[in-house]
């Protein structure tokens, strides 16, 4: 799942550096994430894994990390598990 965070970064996010340079804890915010690119990351993961971000997940330390967001998607993901 990180590696599939890391493509939607690299092609959303809008980083000076690739994403597969960066440690699964490091601060994407100030490796020059914006709120913008977070957004359409989010969106391009919704799209790839087939999830929705509930508006408490809308927030900056959602994103601030690939572990964080990683994190996120298998919530959702177990959410999903279980409601179906």
């Amino acid at each position: 799942m990180a590696d599939v965070v890391r493509q939607l970064i690299d092609a959303h996010g809008e980083l000076p550096v690739a994403a597969k340079t960066l440690a699964a804890d490091a601060d994407l915010y100030r490796v020059g994430l914006t709120s913008f690119a977070a957004i359409r990351i989010m969106l391009a993961l919704e799209d790839a894994c087939g999830v929705e971000f509930p508006a408490r997940m809308l927030r900056r330390q959602s994103f601030i990390s690939i572990n964080s967001i990683v994190a996120c998607l298998q919530e959702l993901q177990q959410s999903r598990s279980k409601a179906a």
